[in-house]
């Protein structure tokens, strides 16, 4: 999808090595900065790019190499986008996720396309520079408010509703450009009308095969994959990677093909661990595309393309957040919870860059728009990104002017804002025979108990009997992002190895997780040294057992009399 316009005859490395070295070493140096800064590192290796590029040092030349990185990464951030398709949110949410999301892209969309016309750029351009205003990124957005440990309220959960709308409107759109694509390079004097035809006719193909692979390959494979969580990882990418050259050898994006591909994980039990697991890569890959689409912006260009980028980014800083809490407000929720779900898309996208450079490579827009729609991601995700993690602050001190925004009864959060039926009370990791007896007895004992286990055969017998089981390693660090931790009491480890619970229980600290934690041991230094690490609890399983037949027995050193229990 990207196409090279680099100047060969710059200055480069001879190695491809060194020149990767030289690439990170620049882009971890430029994250450090944005950290500190409270920036999300897109802004960073956009930075570093423009740094290194040919409007920059010319430090590095363009090559196969890390356009092939860049293209891999787009792949995998449209997997784990189709892997993450939850279309639960969507039903629980209902019309605020739809209503919202798609309100909001036609009004940006439509808005966006007569500003752009009105600063003198051509239709077409205009067409594309309005469609990737309309886009938030849902992985800052995710990651802002899980760090501000709001992901699970209401605003949380109705803004992460209408991003995975949002998330679908643009693979419908970059499916749509991909058709027209194919009859605008049509050969000269073919049938324009035939070669959309045959893009459909593709899809189609395309579309069966996939829903073959999820009926009668995908459940089944996954199955045996999942015995090993490494060699499952590796099956995704796998898969992810294939249907991406599917899909571009049938004439779509590569893009499209892997979005399918995950949407055909998506519906396995083993879609948080497969995510989980890829999260890193996507974004060690994606570094590459951003550094490559700064490194070929032209500063003369973007220069030119200031002023009408300054008032795009205010349209966006401030349209798309108020269309969110009018219609918000017009279905009944509170000012409050509209306000701070607007901030969430107070910023164009990832996608929005994708789009762009779909649209050059299709030969649809100049490197000029490309820049302008950079330069508006530039300043809506640095200005967003402080709007969000201060959106407390600034309401209070909008307050008194957003009651036009609020109905007179916001009947919406009578209901909404309670605690849905499925809270837990306890999450048990390993259901072995120990941990499988625990979870049991807690729950007989009335608890709220969640299951998680990497045994996909334990997984589903406990499934089938009706527990609430999640498919997960203890040792794996992500896995935490994946539960429901919100009102947890206590997290309950069974794994017998001390290092396991001693990264579980830093991994604890570093989700803000609050609540309480027991660990198992079988050796008493073992014990005392999670004790030190922050274990609530020591469970000893062989000696807490031997200490109860010990009573036992001891409650039966004395002979029956007549008419009485031993014992008793």
């Amino acid at each position: 999808m990207l196409t090279h316009y680099w100047d060969d005859t710059m200055p480069a490395f001879d190695n491809v090595f060194y020149e990767v070295a030289a690439l990170l070493a620049v882009a971890a140096a430029l994250g450090a900065v944005a950290m500190r800064l409270r920036q999300p590192l897109i802004v960073a290796f956009l930075a570093a790019g423009i740094l290194v590029g040919p409007a920059g040092f010319e430090w590095v030349a363009a090559s196969d190499q890390v356009d092939l990185l860049a293209k891999m990464g787009i792949a995998l951030l449209l997997f784990v986008v189709g892997l993450k398709l939850d279309l639960h949110i969507i039903r629980t949410l209902g019309p605020v996720a739809l209503a919202t999301g798609l309100g909001q892209v036609l009004f940006t969309s439509m808005v966006g396309y007569l500003i752009v016309i009105a600063l003198g750029k051509p239709p077409l351009t205009a067409l594309y520079v309005a469609v990737a205003l309309t886009f938030s990124s849902t992985i800052i957005i995710v990651k802002l408010l899980s760090d501000k440990k709001e992901i699970d309220a209401l605003h949380g959960r109705i803004a992460v509703g209408f991003l995975i709308v949002q998330d679908i409107v643009v693979v419908l759109v970059m499916i749509g450009l991909t058709a027209l694509g194919a009859g605008t390079l049509a050969e000269p004097g073919g049938n324009l009308g035939l070669a959309m035809l045959a893009v459909l006719l593709k899809g189609a193909l395309l579309l069966g095969l996939v829903t073959l692979a999820m009926r009668y390959v995908i459940p089944r494979l996954t199955y045996q994959l999942a015995r090993s969580v490494e060699l499952l990882a590796l099956f995704a990418i796998a898969w992810a990677v294939s249907l991406a050259a599917l899909g571009d050898a049938l004439g779509f994006s590569k893009e499209v093909g892997a979005f399918l591909a995950g949407v055909a994980l998506a519906s396995t039990p083993y879609r948080e661990a497969i995510s989980a697991r890829l999260v890193g890569l996507r974004d060690f890959l994606l570094l590459f595309f951003f550094i490559d689409l700064g490194a070929r912006l032209e500063m003369d260009a973007l220069s030119g393309q200031l002023g009408a980028a300054l008032v795009l980014s205010l349209f966006v800083l401030l349209g798309n957040p108020l269309i969110v809490m009018v219609i918000m407000g017009l279905m009944g929720y509170r000012k409050r919870t509209g306000f701070l779900a607007g901030l969430t898309v107070a910023q164009i996208s990832e996608f929005s860059l994708i789009l762009a450079a779909l649209g050059l490579t299709l030969g649809h827009l100049d490197h000029a728009a490309v820049g302008l729609v950079t330069l508006v991601g530039l300043i809506t995700i640095s200005g967003s990104t402080y709007m969000i993690l201060y959106s407390h602050a600034l309401y209070e001190r909008l307050a008194p002017w957003l009651g036009i925004f609020e109905r007179r009864r916001p009947y919406r959060e009578d209901t909404d804002d309670t605690p849905g039926a499925g809270a837990v009370d306890l999450v048990v990791l390993g259901l072995g025979r120990y941990g499988r007896s625990l979870a049991w007895i807690l729950q007989q004992r009335g608890y709220r108990v969640l299951g998680v286990d990497f045994d996909p055969e334990t997984v589903t017998t406990l499934q089938r009997e009706a527990y609430a089981v999640h498919y997960g390693d203890a040792e794996d660090p992500a896995l935490l992002g994946s539960l429901p931790l919100q009102g947890v009491k206590w997290i309950v480890s069974t794994a017998r190895e001390r290092q396991v619970n001693l990264a579980l229980l830093q991994n604890l600290r570093q989700h803000g997780y609050r609540g309480r934690v027991a660990v198992t041991a079988h050796h008493a230094a073992d014990a005392e040294r999670l004790r030190q690490a922050g274990a609530h609890l020591v469970l000893l399983p062989f000696a807490d057992a031997a200490g109860e037949a010990a009573d036992l027995l001891q409650g039966h050193e004395h002979p029956a009399t007549p008419g009485k229990e031993p014992g008793l």
